[in-house]
């Protein structure tokens, strides 16, 4: 107590009184703005190449398409049954058959093939009238996708009255895969095999091509089935072109907290096959003048249905450099942990569906004056600190045509008492239940035109820390005002804008849009923490996109606000213009 007297006095006598009051209320909410920050919430939805995986996220000129299924896949000639030999019975002589047996079907019911064999039963039919009965299950198997698959006549008495029906179903002898340099070939055979079990399904082979095409280590695949020297069996030949798996992303924005510094500069090396087995490397460092971080993640696949497990960590450190406040010497340090599991459970070339559990563990701390004193943060104990460790169970799905892409995120996180939270006698501490929703939908107007409109929704049900609230303000929620404006237990922020081309530059691949944009957002806190004000923020304004290939995106916005805030006007992005440069020349 005598040491906080002391530094409100000495302060006072710099600063003056009622100005060291601002200034202490206004590091505060530094400190909530900057753990918040350095602390990864729940990701934004991907862009609407992302939901079409690649590399290196970028945004396409229109939605994700799928070359067409006879690029995919080619049968040359598939295997199919036939008659080894004539049932011993004349041509010109009629026979009645009181039964059909069709034996061997695992795909159709009895009833099914009753649909076909019954016409024929209980009369007079030819032999020609009995190979008709066999070319039709044939046929329905062929319908159905089973290329592979039929039915024959065996050699019989046809005197007996009951007819034998038997059926062949196909499947592969084997699987040879050409064109890999590093991938593990493992990796195809397994995510095909699944998708080519007997008896072999057109289409379902056809499905896992896509899949594979839209797979990001691959950049072309296609597929010839033929015969096999064994009956009933064919052999399929994969060809398989790599992507490219290592990039280096170089940004340079001013998305950051102008207390720290708003520019950042970013560079993020990203190896997506490091060992051959589909697994991710992921390490990244940026800074500001007034901070740094570093993060890094790892992600390897555990099944052919491409579920993967995942370990991330990340720190942190900042020092306020924004005057007058930087005369407190305010400094944070934040480290993250985080290990995923991610399982999609409905897998196909138009939507996905995939569910996740995430176990994170959070550790903030701050001070002032060098390290003297802790910084009295909300919910921090005696020395500054804070630890959050939380349990979040998500949901994620992707709806794509050629024309719109639709996303869904949701998530549900309990806090935990575990492994040294913090906790305390009231709110907020370690222990809370929040839900947040996130939704984008991107919808091709034009050539090179689209519609992006985007959602995020946060409730909680208690008093949160800043790691655990949402923010309004900043270049990807609430242009027009400054990075996280507000933060608050609760919001919702509603986005829409709308990308137009003025100028394409073929040769380079080059493609200006100019992209008006509205955005709105609104917070509320629960119970003890009061409702800032304004709580409702609204924006419009205007942007500039360039993108040459995938190697360099280049964006301009200009955010009006329309709703009154009390903030200084020093840089860039506090007067409502935001940049970002992002190039990747590899």
């Amino acid at each position: 107590m005598v040491i906080v007297k002391a530094l409100y006095d000495y302060i006072s006598i710099l600063l003056g009184k009622k100005t060291y009051i601002s200034v202490l209320v206004i590091s505060l909410n530094f400190y909530n703005q900057e753990i918040a920050a350095q602390s990864p919430s729940i990701p934004s939805l991907a862009t609407p190449s992302e939901l079409a995986p690649k590399i290196t996220p970028k945004t396409p000129t229109e939605p994700f398409q799928l070359p067409p299924p006879d690029r995919l896949f080619n049968p040359q000639n598939p295997q199919t049954p036939s008659d080894s030999q004539m049932p011993r019975h004349s041509n010109s002589e009629l026979i009645v058959v009181k039964k059909f047996a069709v034996i061997g079907s695992s795909i159709f019911s009895d009833r099914e093939l009753e649909k076909i064999t019954n016409p024929y039963t209980n009369k007079p039919i030819s032999i020609v009238e009995l190979f008709q009965v066999r070319t039709k299950i044939t046929e329905l198997y062929l319908e159905r996708g089973y290329i592979t698959s039929g039915a024959y006549l065996p050699e019989q008495d046809l005197q007996t009255g009951t007819v034998k029906i038997q059926i062949v179903e196909g499947g592969l002898d084997r699987i040879k895969i050409t064109g890999l340099s590093r991938l593990n070939a493992g990796y195809i055979q397994s995510r095909i095999a699944i998708a080519t079990v007997k008896p072999l399904n057109r289409n379902r082979l056809l499905e896992a091509l896509q899949l594979l095409q839209i797979n990001p280590l691959i950049e072309s695949i296609s597929a010839n089935l033929s015969p096999s020297l064994e009956a009933g069996l064919n052999d399929l030949e994969i060809k398989v072109t790599e992507a490219p798996t290592f990039s280096l992303p170089i940004t340079f924005d001013n998305s950051r907290a102008p207390s720290v510094g708003s520019e950042r500069r970013q560079i993020q090396m990203i190896e997506a096959n490091l060992t051959g087995l589909g697994d991710r490397l992921s390490l990244s460092y940026g800074n500001t003048d007034g901070s740094n971080a570093f993060d890094a993640s790892y992600t390897i696949p555990f099944n052919p249905y491409n579920g993967t497990i995942g370990l991330s960590l990340g720190t942190s450190s900042s020092n306020v450099i924004e005057s007058p406040f930087n005369i407190l010497d305010i400094a944070s340090n934040s480290r993250n942990y985080e290990l995923t599991i991610r399982q999609p459970i409905l897998q196909n070339p138009a939507q996905d569906l995939a569910l996740g559990l995430t176990l994170s563990h959070r550790q903030s701390s701050a001070s002032l004056l060098g390290g003297l004193i802790p910084f009295p943060a909300l919910g921090a104990d005696d020395n500054g600190q804070t630890k959050v460790t939380a349990l979040r169970f998500f949901q994620e799905y992707v709806q794509r045509s050629a024309e719109e892409v639709f996303a869904v995120r949701s998530q549900l996180s309990l806090g935990l008492n575990a492994l040294g939270s913090t906790i305390n006698d009231l709110s907020p501490d370690s222990r809370f239940l929040t839900w947040r929703g996130q939704t984008q939908y991107l919808r091709l107007l034009a050539p090179q035109t689209l519609l992006l409109l985007r959602a995020d929704l946060q409730l909680s049900d208690r008093p949160l820390l800043s790691q655990e609230q949402i923010s309004l303000g900043g270049q990807d929620n609430l242009r027009g005002y400054r990075q996280d404006a507000l933060l608050s237990d609760n919001g919702l922020v509603l986005s829409a804008e709308v990308r137009i081309p003025i100028l394409q530059i073929p040769d380079i691949n080059g493609l200006l849009q100019v992209v008006p944009f509205c955005d709105f957002g609104t917070v509320w806190n629960q119970r003890a923490n009061t409702n800032p004000d304004p709580s409702t923020l609204v924006s419009v304004g205007m942007g500039l996109r360039f993108q040459m290939s995938d190697r360099l995106t280049i964006r301009l916005d200009l955010g009006l606000p329309l709703s009154r805030i009390s903030a200084e006007k020093r840089t860039l992005q506090e007067n409502g213009i935001y940049f970002s440069i992002s190039a990747n020349p590899f």
